[in-house]
């Protein structure tokens, strides 16, 4: 979402380049080409002026280190700024009650529904009993959206198709929790295409007759401006507790991120990206700020791996490499395990410097397809012993994947290279101990 962002905030930082010294009128220079980059991406002018105000003060205000660059203070001086900008800290969703309830507003097509099924697979994982309350009345096949996703992560959903009175579903749904022992209730409500008072009214009788634990705004980050505008609006009427903003996976600006927090004065608490239930991320705004500068956000991609590996599979999969025994099952294995990650250029990106060097390059999980056919193609005995594919078998497969024999033996030779590395660690590492220092899953 923010790479126009990140590489005009990069050209602004190059005006530095080779100055010895911060002066007024380089740092003027500077600020302007920041100030303009944020308004290009749809940030409201009056927060842009504010923010680059206070970073030029703070620039002129500070004496250049010399193993400092004027560059890298201002980069560190801009990032500081963007993560105040941003809420300064995480803010985390607050859950008590018996049972708790977490009401989802926002606008229609903002993509409420899905996150309410993105919120219950992170609160399941994290062994908590949720139950999903189908409450947008309006919407043709909310009620079945709701049920295919809560099929699909494991939570049960209640509904009343019926009913047309959404208050007296949630409350019905509350019951229903207490009776189950479900500890925490997500409400997915309707949305509109635009605000009306008959919507608010619903929504604002669903927040004052449950009295949720937590009140959610979800909103949709390609809209840019616009999202800012309507989370004022309902939060004048709602005094929610938190946005969401959605589709940041997107061709947007990224500009809603930027302003929101400083027009509604009201946290970023999630982040959402894609259709997986797994694109879900607690907001950092360091680590967010980090990312448009271009830092990367190792952290993230760490906490991520953590969440998605097995144990139990990491140290089987260990002792395998310890024998020389890593075969294609283990590879395709490894790559599901990647997948489920999340988005992979959103992954890469999160690598320090690759966010500007994927710029116009077309990453995404289709890279892996032919990877993933080629090995499908394999039989049993061959994806278990790589080495016997001779020619004959190498065409096969080829025809079986629907790819070329080029693409089948560079395959081959890639997987060949990598266990070769891997022996080599092995080696290097003094086997067991040596592998399993190597590997940070198997600790």
């Amino acid at each position: 979402m923010f790479d126009n962002l990140s590489l005009k905030l990069d050209r602004a930082f190059k005006t530095l380049k080779g100055q010895g010294r911060i002066t007024e009128v380089n740092v003027a220079t500077t600020v302007k080409e920041i100030r303009r980059a944020l308004i290009d991406a749809d940030v409201n002018f009056k927060v842009a002026k504010e923010v680059t105000d206070t970073i030029k003060e703070k620039a002129l205000g500070q004496q250049v280190l010399i193993a400092v660059s004027p560059g890298q203070l201002l980069t560190k001086i801009v990032s500081e700024e963007l993560t105040e900008l941003m809420g300064g800290t995480k803010s985390e969703i607050e859950i008590k009650g018996d049972p708790a309830v977490i009401l989802i507003s926002g606008l229609q097509g903002s993509g409420k529904t899905t996150f309410s099924g993105k919120l219950a697979s992170m609160l399941k994982k994290q062994n908590r009993h949720v139950l999903l309350t189908a409450c947008d009345i309006y919407r043709p096949a909310a009620i079945d959206q709701l049920k295919v996703l809560g099929e699909q992560i494991g939570v049960e959903v209640y509904a009343e198709p019926e009913n047309k009175d959404a208050l007296d579903i949630a409350k019905n749904a509350i019951k229903f929790a207490k009776a189950n022992n479900k500890k925490i209730v997500i409400v997915d409500t309707a949305g509109r295409l635009a605000i009306d008072e008959e919507m608010m009214q619903e929504i604002t009788a669903l927040k004052n007759g449950l009295n949720p634990s937590e009140t959610l705004f979800v909103v949709d980050s390609m809209t840019g401006q616009d999202a800012v505008n309507t989370a004022k609006t309902f939060n004048e009427r709602l005094n929610f507790d938190g946005v969401v903003l959605t589709k940041l996976d997107g061709d947007t600006r990224g500009g809603a991120a930027l302003s929101i927090k400083t027009v509604v004065n009201k946290p970023i608490k999630f982040i959402s990206t894609g259709e997986k239930m797994e694109a879900i991320d607690i907001f950092h705004p360091d680590r967010m700020a980090q990312r448009i500068l271009g830092m990367g956000d190792v952290v993230s991609l760490v906490e991520k791996a953590q969440q998605t590996f097995d144990e139990e599979e990491a140290k089987r999969l260990n002792k395998k490499i310890r024998k020389n025994q890593f075969d294609f099952n283990d590879f395709l294995s490894q790559l599901e395990q990647i997948k489920k990650m999340g988005n992979i250029k959103d992954l890469v990106g999160m690598l320090p410097g690759m966010g500007k060097a994927l710029k116009g390059i077309d990453v995404d999980d289709d890279s892996f397809k032919p990877i993933e056919a080629i090995i499908k193609s394999m039989t049993l005995k061959e994806r278990q012993n790589p080495d016997i594919i001779n020619g004959n078998r190498r065409k096969r497969i080829a025809a079986g994947s629907g790819t070329s024999v080029q693409q089948v033996n560079n395959l081959l030779k890639q997987f060949n290279d990598m266990r070769k590395l891997m022996r080599t660690m092995n080696k290097m590492g003094g086997g067991k101990r040596g592998l399993a220092n190597l590997n940070p899953f198997s600790r």
